[in-house]
């Protein structure tokens, strides 16, 4: 273990020991998350997962499902050794219409199935992950002052994808793509318990950004990467991780290019992962007072333009 890595750790250590909601078992979980190759664990399991051996994808399978309750009745497929390979199962697509959008036109829709983590504003440019624990947002969108600031003073909502979930993810309003940002970064866990220990989680994770005009403003989906999910897909520029660079890159897309309509597919990932949301200030209101994990499904009401 080099000099290097050991500094990390220990400077991690000490912010991980500050007065927050982790418990011990949080801490020493994402402490142990320090020493771990997960770039290298999640090139395997990105591997391994779309191995196309009937007998042991279908073994995968059926622990997978049996472990999460999982069920096929929504799925366009729905006998499970159908499925070529753990990968197929796992980005499985929903039959027309088990998701519908909301009846008002200029709602935003939850863009995904999945659990309401946090949601809030963004105050002093940072943003609220859990108690004792927020994140840049410059840092957030590559560490471009220039391509956060529409969204200073906005607001925001980070939705957490168990593996049980759906995983593929929508729009939440008719978009413009104006650019693609990819972030280089690690590939923590993102589920509650690291989240309320790891200092900065979602800003030091691998992600990929979408920016998005739309009839609120701007509006930008942040798919964070997480361990075992070194996979990011858009439907407009693919696979984009893996592989995993050393720097920011930006794609921009001119004026009709790439437009989506509300409840269009955008993105998908492998295994499971978070989205963050972000809007312009003054942009929307949340449809409801949601509470911390309360479970969401892809297409219900999430906001209204203000």
């Amino acid at each position: 273990m080099g000099a290097g890595t050991l500094a990390l750790m220990q400077a991690t250590k000490v912010q991980l020991s500050k007065k927050t909601d982790a418990r011990l078992g949080d801490r020493l979980f994402a402490a142990l998350q320090l020493t771990l190759p997960t770039h290298l664990m999640s090139r395997v399991v990105h591997w391994f997962l779309r191995l196309e051996i009937p007998w042991l994808k279908n073994l995968v399978i059926g622990v997978i499902m049996r472990s999460f309750g999982i069920q096929l009745e929504e799925s366009v497929i729905t006998d499970a050794r159908q499925f070529r390979s753990f990968n197929d199962f796992f980005t499985r697509e929903l039959k027309p219409g088990r998701r519908p959008m909301p009846e008002d036109a200029n709602a935003a829709a939850c863009p995904v199935d999945g659990f309401m983590y946090q949601h809030g504003n963004i105050e002093s440019g940072r943003i609220f992950q859990a108690k004792g624990q927020s994140f840049d947002l410059v840092e957030l969108l590559g560490g471009d002052a220039a391509r956060a600031a529409s969204f200073q003073g906005g607001q925001f909502a980070t939705i957490y994808l168990a593996p049980s979930n759906y995983h593929r993810i929508h729009m939440p309003l008719d978009g413009r793509l104006r650019e693609m940002v990819y972030v280089p970064g690690r590939l923590f866990s993102v589920n509650p318990a690291t989240s309320r220990a790891m200092p900065n989680l979602f800003a030091r994770n691998e992600r990929v950004a979408a920016l998005f005009e739309t009839s609120v403003g701007p509006m930008a989906m942040v798919l964070v990467g997480a361990l075992f999910v070194g996979s990011i897909e858009t439907v407009w520029a693919g696979e984009v991780t893996p592989p995993n660079r050393s720097k920011v890159e930006s794609t921009g897309y001119p004026e009709g290019a790439v437009t989506l309509m509300r409840g269009e597919e955008m993105g998908r990932f492998n295994m499971g992962s978070t989205v963050i949301l972000l809007f312009g200030p003054n942009a929307v209101n949340w449809a409801s007072s949601f509470e911390t994990h309360q479970p969401l499904r892809m297409g219900e009401t999430l906001a209204l333009p203000r």
